[in-house]
């Protein structure tokens, strides 16, 4: 059968556009379709956007500390307004940059909501189209739970667009996002308060990397409130919201910002249509090669929910391009080893094992860590401390795990992902000699395990 594409992608976010432009490179007829945005959510509400933010919130701090330098500033003003048009001239830029790499590899655009007909045809805009391949790469949607009061709430989409700043943000949630908004808000000028229902936020990652942050973000004088959770939210006749926790403290805000979870964004898809299953989580389920349970129909990025990460997205959609177009380049995903940061403040960067999840697994570990206040701050007042933390396997001295709580903890990280990739043991790092007077050089000069 003559199909009107070959390949034919829901979804212009970034696993997306890698995709469709490989798979037009590699001489497929390629189309996509995009109902919101080009980019996607790390372009418009996520990564970029959110990333720019943390800048603006991190001149405070270097206001502050620019006295011990000599310079003697007059009061600092922040504006909302500008730093929010500012950072939406850059996306609509970014959305132009998009457009262009589709549009010059080939790929045709199809502006408009597409729903799924048949395993091999699509309907947008009124009109339908066959494919011999149709990949799902819709993404992710924040969820705000089922609570009384709950259109109160905003969501990491909608605080990209507030706007005034509020004077007083109740954040909820224990994961990145959460952590992240808490130190924008916070960092900007707001009255924050993280609320989170567990012990301690960031399950998952290392523990000392947990702890260290909680004591870094209560000496900034961020209000963390844990086992702490919302029953409803009341609007007050002021405009004000009162929100209402399970243990019957209330507490009052000027906005109430939830980050507790994404889901899978298949709203009117038109999977029912097909075969296509889904795991007990609402994902899309696939198999290794990214393939449903309809065998003409692939999903991978955010909608699959296995890493969700933007560059891990990215990794899947050239996957699936070359496999599908090109197979003799095709290599598959490697889920070891995936550097991941937080731009919490301060930042945040991790690769490889916790100690945790070694100890788990059966390694005999030896952990050596460092605490250290940082050069920089070493002529102000500021009592930040660095983290940096390396766990390895007692008896191969491989290095399964590396993190760091610090200034720039996602660049040092990045290089480090490369060393951890290629099976660096303790001693490499040990005879490697330091860039001097570097933070990053202590990760080669930790010398005594603290723990194992």
């Amino acid at each position: 059968m003559a199909y009107d594409f070959d390949l034919y992608v829901i979804g212009a976010g970034s696993g997306g556009v890698r995709a469709a432009r490989f798979a037009a490179g590699f001489g497929a007829k390629v189309a996509v379709a995009e109902s919101r945005y080009l980019g996607g959510t790390c372009v418009n509400v996520g990564c970029v956007p959110k990333k720019l933010l943390v800048y603006g919130a991190h001149f405070a701090e270097d206001f502050e500390q620019a006295n011990g330098f000599g310079w003697s500033l007059g009061e600092a003003n922040f504006d909302w307004a500008t730093l929010i048009a500012n950072k939406d001239r850059e996306i609509n830029r970014l959305n132009g940059i998009y457009r262009n790499l589709l549009v010059n590899s080939g790929v045709t655009l199809h502006e408009g909501h597409a729903r799924v007909v048949d395993p091999h045809q699509v309907e947008i805009n009124g009109e339908r189209f066959t494919a011999e391949h149709i990949l799902i790469a819709t993404g992710g949607w924040p969820q705000i739970p089922e609570i009384p009061g709950r259109e109160h709430a905003i969501g990491s989409n909608e605080a990209f667009f507030l706007k005034q700043l509020p004077k007083r943000v109740l954040v909820v949630g224990g994961g990145y996002i959460a952590v992240e908004f808490a130190g924008i808000f916070h960092g900007l000028g707001a009255q924050t308060t993280l609320l989170y229902r567990g012990d301690l936020f960031l399950r998952g990652f290392d523990g000392s990397v947990r702890t260290h942050l909680k004591e870094e973000l209560t000496k900034r004088g961020l209000d963390l409130q844990f086992n702490a959770d919302i029953e409803r939210i009341d609007k007050q006749a002021d405009g004000s919201l009162k929100a209402t926790l399970k243990n019957g403290r209330v507490l009052e805000a000027d906005c109430v910002f939830y980050a507790t979870g994404r889901r899978p964004m298949l709203d009117n898809l038109g999977l029912e249509n097909t075969g296509v299953k889904l795991d007990k989580r609402g994902f899309v389920e696939v198999d290794d090669l990214y393939q449903t349970a309809e065998s003409s129909i692939l999903a991978i990025g955010d909608v699959i929910g296995r890493v969700q990460l933007t560059p891990v997205a990215l990794a899947e959609g050239m996957a699936v391009a070359r496999r599908l177009f090109k197979p003799e380049q095709y290599r598959p995903v490697d889920y070891a080893m995936i550097p991941t940061a937080v731009f919490s403040l301060p930042n945040i960067g991790t690769v490889g094992l916790t100690e945790e999840e070694a100890k788990e697994k059966g390694h005999s570990v030896q952990v050596f860590e460092s605490r250290f206040r940082p050069m920089k701050l070493t002529l102000t007042e500021c009592q930040e401390k660095t983290l940096m933390k390396l766990v390895v396997d007692a008896d191969t001295d491989k290095v399964l795990g590396c993190h760091m709580v610090g200034p720039d903890a996602g660049e040092i990280v990045q290089g480090l992902a490369i060393a951890l990739k290629a099976g660096a043991t303790k001693r490499h790092f040990d005879e490697t000699i330091g860039v001097h007077p570097t933070a990053a050089e202590e990760f080669v000069t930790m010398r005594t395990p603290v723990a194992g």
